[in-house]
């Protein structure tokens, strides 16, 4: 965790922004770098790196990457793809080097689809909202704890997704976590609208109903610019799912920074990764989180407050998620 510690100790809070239940206290971290990778929807966009389904046989917990140019290519926990046959979100960070192709551990987030939309798959330009990324980090976990890799537990996204869209009253008819986003596209632009990204900001400490739940860093202000709007999406996705008919609670001023304090002194344990660098796991008694660490930098980090009561999370896991994805990457040259 010293790693991490050190890059928390220089990021600081910044004065909050807020709207409606949102709060956001954006982190700084001034040092005028830029980053030497591409991120996910960067390598898609510029037809870098092509992620399908497994050759001979798709399977549900499982991807085909290939970056095919030289640059390295960031991927986020939580990032989702959209097309082939059925949309997926990534199951942790990773970076994935050039000229390499990786088997990517990922989750389905669109239950009732098992067909072929588009050979490739696309950015969704959306992450995963984070009252699921909680839980969904502390199953991946559990997972690495016992040495079955990356894997998720698919029932309970599942059925997390369901809920949700019961409770929102969305209408989705293959059980797509992208449907509930497109429901409430005017809402979320309002306070994709109240937000903003400032100088040198490199993360952000987020709250709902005046209560800290989350945190969200990156090693580079240029990636926070590439995945700003994402998060404060998913952010205010469950904003809209948490209405609090009780008076609007303020933050108090220096609960981002006691958070990031928090985060700061769990214990952490380091995972092998299937790209560069390696992958961190941490909790202390009332938070939890994951980081992606390379070359003594953090790439990304993200740390959720646990929720009352909840120590280690337990695990039910389905057929799905007993798929190793341990595959080391393979090599590929023009």
């Amino acid at each position: 965790m010293e790693t991490v510690k050190l890059y928390l100790e220089k990021a600081k809070p910044a004065r909050k922004q807020s709207f409606e239940n949102l709060t956001i206290f954006p982190l700084l971290a001034p040092d005028g770098q830029e980053p030497d990778y591409l991120t996910l929807e960067q390598a898609i966009d510029s037809d870098m790196i092509r992620i399908t389904e497994l050759e001979g046989g798709a399977n549900v917990p499982e991807l085909k990457l290939v970056n095919r140019g030289t640059q390295s290519v960031l991927i986020i926990e939580g990032e989702e793809l959209v097309g082939a046959k059925q949309n997926r979100i990534v199951n942790a960070s990773f970076l994935v080097a050039g000229k390499t192709e990786v088997v990517l551990p990922v989750s389905c987030v669109e239950q009732g689809r098992w067909h072929y939309d588009t050979n490739e798959f696309a950015s969704g330009k959306r992450m995963m909202h984070p009252s699921l990324r909680r839980q969904h980090q502390q199953d991946v976990k559990s997972s690495l704890d016992r040495g079955e890799g990356y894997c998720s537990d698919q029932g309970r996204i599942w059925d997390d997704i369901a809920e949700k869209s019961s409770r929102m009253q969305v209408h989705a008819p293959t059980g797509a976590m992208a449907a509930v986003f497109e429901s409430c596209k005017g809402r979320l632009s309002e306070y994709l609208n109240a937000f903003h990204r400032i100088d040198w900001q490199v993360g952000a400490v987020f709250a709902i109903n005046g209560e800290i739940l989350g945190l969200e860093c990156f090693g580079y202000a240029d990636t926070l610019t590439r995945f700003f709007e994402k998060l404060v999406q998913s952010y205010a996705l469950d904003a809209l799912d948490s209405p609090t008919e009780q008076p609007q609670k303020s933050v108090p001023p220096n609960a981002a920074e006691r958070f990031v304090k928090a985060v700061g002194k769990s214990r952490g344990q380091r995972h092998p990764s299937l790209g560069l660098g390696e992958n961190l796991t941490f909790e202390s008694r009332t938070v939890s989180g994951a980081a992606l660490l390379e070359k003594g930098r953090v790439l990304h980090l993200s740390a959720f407050k646990k929720e009352a009561g909840n120590g280690s999370a337990g695990v039910k896991y389905t057929r799905y998620s007993q798929r190793r994805s341990r595959r080391a990457p393979t090599a590929i040259f023009d």
